[in-house]
């Protein structure tokens, strides 16, 4: 893929109880992305429910499906409707007792070009990952699709440097960041607008120090599945190579578009050559867990 430009849209939307209800939206607003003109669009993290994982039942497993499944599907048609490639997040059905948090890429003509497994699962209080997803077993991918070379992180994975470093060595130019994140009631006041910063200064910096493209979507509005609920904080954007901010959303559900120049690509890796001057032969002690204090 040789285009300079490549144009993406993110979908920020918000989810109901009703499974048909956010896969008929979803699906209508990948379409008013491709009429705009976005090749590839990309929806947030297991938009087809609401989050789940604020509980730990096993009756929620009944939601999970299998890749070819519904979702992917009725993503499929979309996409070969409208000749662009789409980013799927999936509650995956592997096979009895064992699922993932899956992120699907659907190649413009329809197919499945491949898929992802979340590699990093959080646990903390409303955010019970540990409990649904097996950790993924895939490594770090990426795909070279018709519309671009990208890669394609879930949620936790935005904070951790190894990931993107990893993304962008294997090739790819646009990092993607399916996202399902937000406040608890309780904290929104007094940490709320220091975790959003937190949350966008992360991605911004793997931008800057892989001279990559980073496009974060996150979902949107209240849901309260048990106790006070969580409100889905939005914020959606997208960071050019410099950690610019070039595009960035509010609370509310929108389409947010950016025609990414990949020649900034090129002009940014010149002036600051961080893949040129890394360290490799030094880098072993980072595959430990923990580095005891060195005598």
């Amino acid at each position: 893929m040789t285009d300079k430009n490549i144009k993406i849209a993110l979908v920020q939307m918000s989810m109901t109880e009703s499974v048909n209800e956010n896969l008929a939206k979803a699906c209508a607003k990948t379409r008013e992305a491709a009429k705009n003109g976005a090749q590839i669009v990309c929806l947030p993290e297991l938009f087809a429910s609401q989050y789940f994982c604020q509980q730990q039942h096993p009756d929620i497993f009944d939601l999970a499906e299998s890749i070819p499944g519904p979702t992917t599907t009725a993503m499929a048609t979309v996409a070969k409707e409208m000749n662009i490639v789409i980013l799927v997040s999936v509650f995956e059905k592997r096979t009895p007792g064992l699922h993932h948090n899956t992120l699907v890429v659907i190649e413009a003509d329809g197919t499945i070009a491949g898929l992802y497994r979340k590699m990093h699962i959080p646990d903390d209080p409303l955010f019970f990952e540990k409990y649904y997803f097996a950790p993924g077993d895939t490594g770090f991918k990426t795909f070279e699709t018709s519309k671009g070379h990208i890669a394609a992180l879930v949620c936790w994975d935005q904070w951790y440097p190894e990931a993107a470093r990893i993304a962008a060595l294997k090739g790819a130019k646009i990092i993607f960041y399916p996202t399902a994140i937000g406040w608890h009631p309780d904290e929104k006041e007094e940490y709320g607008e220091r975790q959003v910063s937190a949350w966008m200064t992360i991605q911004r910096s793997h931008a800057i120090a892989n001279g990559v493209f980073v496009a974060a979507v996150n979902r949107c509005g209240f849901e309260k599945i048990v106790g006070k609920g969580l409100e889905f904080w939005g914020h959606s954007f997208v960071s050019d190579p410099f950690g610019r901010v070039m595009t960035q959303a509010e609370q509310d559900e929108t389409i947010l578009y950016h025609d990414c120049d990949l020649a900034l690509l090129e002009d940014t890796r010149r002036n600051w050559p961080f893949l040129r001057d890394r360290r490799i032969d030094a880098y072993d002690p980072i595959l430990n867990r923990y580095i005891d204090k060195e005598e």
